[in-house]
């Protein structure tokens, strides 16, 4: 009946993304862009970022979210961060489809700290 359903997901983060990761580039790309990137840019990156420190989260997981983080970052992407309304959309779509893929690693206390931190940003 078909092939045996794989433990690992479908979802291929690209690795060279992961490579670009740094907590002080994140930390850098998430405070200067807070205001123009929004929560709704901010929320998942910060999910992830918190879970991926986990040492629960397995390595394919952090991976996966690592990838994403490093996309963020990156100075230059698919559509540029500094284009008006559209620049973070590819960064959320990328998020998007990571969170959907590591979602049972993301815990309430990973939730947490991202609303906290959001919460202390747009006070």
């Amino acid at each position: 009946m078909g092939e045996a359903a794989s433990d690992t997901p479908e979802f291929e983060p690209e690795e060279q993304h992961a490579e670009n990761f740094s907590d002080e580039k994140f930390w850098d790309k998430a405070t200067r862009y807070a205001k123009k990137a929004g929560e709704k840019a901010l929320s998942p990156a910060l999910k992830m970022y918190y879970a991926a420190q986990d040492a629960d989260t397995p390595l394919w997981a952090k991976t996966t979210m690592y990838s994403a983080l490093g996309y963020f970052i990156l100075p230059v992407d698919a559509i540029p961060d500094i284009t008006p309304l559209a620049g973070y959309s590819d960064d959320i779509g990328i998020m998007a489809g990571a969170i959907g893929v590591v979602a049972a690693h993301i815990k309430d206390e990973h939730t947490e700290k991202a609303i906290a931190t959001l919460k202390n940003w747009f006070k």
